[in-house]
């Protein structure tokens, strides 16, 4: 009886721990209706190429990752020639000819030699209705990005994306969203990346949550030549039918030098509740039809919170009196935000609120955010 009873007791225990296995929370803001793979049965990929499988096909899927998946090498290495736009210094990064780019836009650089890893410039397909999600801290994609195109309700939650041809611009993509519609994407650690860590475009994309992240800009190469990452996030993509609508919150953004993020098209963005460390650049770019509200929001050491010359409509929260315009709009008192050591944000422009429409991520004061330096990222629900 007493072995029947540890019996059920440990079957118990491993029901108990694969129910639990899957997604951690609830989304808020623009995706806040995401379901992603529901409540289908935990799937377990073995291999790169199970992965690839799992996340491309028609099934809807919750995908568990317990384990790193290493892509670099899979697709052979290429070696040609690119370009060194930005110098031939050992902390410069250099560019791949990508799509002749060197050629059309950078034709007065050096011409320097080029060894990358091909796998970088071919991203994961992810199709809809899927939930990837790492367990405890060993779901790691390492040398491919994810590339979400035309599809929706996707959930990306605890993964670390990694290693992606850092010291090449167009060495790869961590996450792409390129018409996609209701992605939320959650304590996902992206590092040493070639390129985007977060892009969204060229197709715009609707309803997106991007929380609890952590943005790592520090590498050994960058486009401003001093470890710290250029190319963060960039946000574009206009369309008549729908706006894109993006809801920034609680992520930690470091060591970064700019497009953290950049906003063009006709993007409306709630940056809420975010953290941006040690930018030696500037932290927003923005276009004439960005619409942006930041508030709550922590910038220390951020040279410049936003580029000089960057328009668009911005509302920047800047005292309790302006930030009551937010009642009506938003449905809160929109939260000051603090700036440490740093540039910062301005602009009341209230006119795009009726877009928030009951779909505003809740904020809290600025001083709440400091501790996204621990909680940020994967490994940490």
């Amino acid at each position: 009886m007493k072995s029947l009873s540890l019996f059920s007791v440990a079957v118990a225990a491993l029901v108990s721990n694969v129910s639990a296995a899957g997604v951690t929370g609830t989304p808020e803001g623009f995706a806040s209706e995401v379901t992603g793979g529901g409540s289908a049965e935990g799937a377990y990929p073995k291999s790169t190429d199970e992965l690839v499988s799992m996340l491309g096909d028609s099934t809807t899927r919750v995908i568990l990752l317990d384990q790193e998946f290493d892509f670099t090498g899979t697709e052979g290495t290429a070696s040609e020639q690119g370009c060194a736009p930005w110098g031939t210094g050992s902390g410069c990064q250099t560019a791949i000819n990508k799509d002749d780019w060197c050629n059309n836009y950078q034709p007065d650089a050096p011409k320097v030699d080029v060894n990358y890893d091909k796998a970088g410039l071919n991203p994961i397909i992810v199709n809809s209705d899927k939930s990837i999600v790492g367990v405890g801290a060993n779901g790691v994609i390492k040398g491919k990005g994810l590339y979400i195109k035309g599809t929706k309700n996707i959930i990306i939650q605890n993964i670390h994306i990694t290693e992606l041809n850092p010291q090449y611009v167009w060495g790869g993509d961590a996450i792409t969203l390129d018409g996609a519609d209701l992605v939320w994407i959650d304590h996902v650690t992206t590092s040493n990346i070639g390129r985007q860590h977060i892009v969204l475009g060229t197709n715009a994309d609707n309803r997106v949550s991007i929380t609890n992240n952590h943005i790592n800009g520090e590498s050994q190469w960058s486009a401003t030549c001093d470890g710290h990452q250029y190319w963060s996030m960039y946000f574009t993509g206009s369309s008549d039918a729908k706006l894109p609508m993006i809801t920034m919150k609680n992520n930690y953004i470091t060591k970064t030098s700019g497009r953290a993020p950049k906003v063009a098209g006709n993007t409306v963005l709630h940056a809420v509740n975010n953290y941006w460390s040690d930018n030696s650049g500037h932290a927003f770019e923005t276009s004439d039809q960005a619409k942006i509200l930041a508030e709550g929001n922590l910038f220390q050491d951020v040279k410049a919170a936003i580029e000089e010359g960057s328009t668009g409509a911005i509302f920047a929260s800047p005292d309790a009196s302006a930030n009551a315009a937010c009642s009506s709009g938003v449905g809160h008192v929109c939260e000051i935000n603090q700036y440490d050591n740093s540039g910062s944000l301005s602009g009341t422009d209230s006119s795009f609120f009726s877009s928030f429409s009951g779909k505003a991520a809740e904020a809290k004061p600025a001083s709440s955010v400091t501790g996204l330096a621990a909680s940020a990222g994967f490994g940490t629900i």
